[in-house]
């Protein structure tokens, strides 16, 4: 049976996925079999595993970390919000339905033998389970029907780090204020603290660890600091969603939908020097981009209303109009067509007219599309025949069915016409054959000639794993992490 260690934070975003990650990786250099394990996760960047399950990306990069192909065993629940109080409910990698918040907080419970047979199957493949928390141990109000936080470790029994992020400030109220709200019992699994995402000269922080370790009773067991590298994040708070402007010769607007998902289709382009990829909110914003792409969305027909109502969709067309190339993908590739409709409210309900620049129509099914899938792009006429033939990879998880009019674009579906396309294949401009072909062609366009390297980003995610598990492990105490894992609770 596997030994465990569970990483909780402070609250969302300090660094959980990238520190479970980490632990994969190096558990995996030290010779052991190893694999990540979230009991809930709520994202809408989701991946689809080889065989055609559903699960949160940041477990599928956990699993790439402990190299070992993701499973739904690794991510049981997975909730997908579709408006501000109601989400997608996937289980074991499988839409269950759509529920209200309210609904399930009071069926939490019924989750639990799905996740304790997802634990166990685990366990019984795997020397080393790293478990991941969500948002806080502490949320109060929630705290008596918890599967995922202290909930989950007392199930598994496993022993606990606590980490808190120092770069968003208030490191000692977040892990001393965290530790004083937990039960006398859960307290004593906390077995060490992590202070992360440090900046400047951490010999000014040795009073700080003193501070803290007398203070709350716990081993300060690493000061982790700000890494440098670049790994894809599944969360809305992601740094990379923050709006900005660029003098980058290249530049690329995604749209910030309000349900935005898979958002991580583009962080290839962050790969190439002279590229800037914004996520823009405003048609203030959006400027003179070079190319313009509509991500994927958990709720197509209220974000296609969004981008009408708030000037988004008259803004994209002016600059079709003028030759800026346009390209959507899942639902954003819905949107370019001529009307949407979901008569079984599968994500929301009624229908909409679409941007209309492509010919095709897309009505939602009960039936959840979920397939990994390979392909080649067709023989492509205007602004997007730079990738006529091109090889690609990716994944395809979608309700709606698009029927077209237009030429496809790839020998998988999708369609394109002059300089906009649109496709639903999430993670499409992986291959260095695609994204070095789009960026060459943009560079064409102005005038310029590239010159550096085409990047295939699983290739590029791999290093970026092992220069974040080598910083890990030169700043926590993986001995003590090893007793952790001997001892247990």
């Amino acid at each position: 049976m596997a030994k465990t260690i569970m990483i909780q934070g402070t609250m969302s975003n300090v660094g959980k996925s990238f520190l479970t990650a980490a632990l994969c990786r190096i558990f995996r250099q030290d010779g052991y079999t190893v694999s990540p394990f979230k009991s809930q996760n709520m994202a809408l960047n989701s991946f689809i595993t080889a065989d055609g399950a559903e699960i949160g990306r940041a477990q599928a990069l956990q699993a790439e970390a402990a190299g070992i192909e993701a499973c739904a065993w690794m991510n049981p629940i997975l909730l997908k919000p579709t408006t501000n109080i109601g989400s997608q409910i996937i289980v074991n990698g499988q839409v269950y339905g759509n529920m209200k918040a309210a609904e399930y907080f009071r069926r939490k419970k019924e989750w639990i033998p799905h996740i304790m047979n997802a634990y166990h199957r685990l366990a019984e493949q795997y020397d080393i389970i790293v478990i991941e928390g969500a948002g806080s141990p502490v949320e109060l109000n929630l705290k008596a029907d918890d599967i995922v936080n202290m909930g989950l470790a007392k199930m598994v029994n496993s022993p606990v780090l606590l980490v808190g992020d120092i770069d968003r400030g208030g490191i000692f109220a977040q892990l001393i204020g965290t530790l004083e709200l937990l039960e006398a019992r859960e307290k004593n699994m906390v077995k060490g603290l992590v202070v992360n995402q440090f900046r400047g000269d951490m010999a000014l922080f040795h009073d700080g660890i003193s501070i803290l370790e007398q203070r709350s009773g716990k081993p300060v067991v690493g000061v982790v600091p700000n890494i440098k590298c670049d790994i894809e994040e599944e969360d809305s708070l992601s740094h990379h969603l923050t709006p900005n402007m660029s003098d980058a010769l290249i530049d690329i607007a995604v749209i910030r939908l309000p349900k935005i998902s898979n958002f991580t289709d583009f962080d290839v382009f962050r790969q190439y020097s002279g590229v800037s990829v914004r996520f823009i909110e405003t048609v203030h914003q959006l400027g003179s981009p070079d190319l313009v792409m509509i991500p994927g969305t958990k709720n197509t027909i209220d974000d296609m209303d969004w981008l009408r109502k708030s000037g988004m969709e008259n803004a994209i067309k002016n600059l079709v109009k003028n030759g800026v190339p346009l390209f959507g993908i899942c639902g954003g590739y819905q949107m370019l067509g001529r009307s949407i409709s979901d008569p079984y409210e599968s994500e929301s309900s009624g229908s909409t007219e679409g941007m209309q620049l492509l010919d095709c129509d897309t009505a939602f099914d009960h039936k959840k599309c979920q397939a990994q899938v390979k392909g080649r792009f067709s023989d492509v006429r205007g602004f997007f025949s730079c990738l006529s033939g091109a090889e690609f990879y990716g994944y395809e998880v979608h309700m709606g069915k698009t029927t077209s009019k237009s030429p496809a674009l790839t020998d998988l579906g999708g369609c394109y016409a002059e300089n906009i396309a649109g496709c639903y294949v999430h993670g499409i401009f992986d291959s260095a054959e695609v994204s070095g072909r789009l960026i060459q062609q943009l560079s064409r366009q102005k005038g310029l000639v590239y010159m550096g390297d085409s990047v295939d980003r699983k290739q590029y995610r791999e290093s970026q794993l092992d220069l974040l598990a080598d910083t890990v492990r030169k700043h926590l105490q993986m001995k003590f992490v090893y007793s952790v894992l001997e001892e247990g609770i």
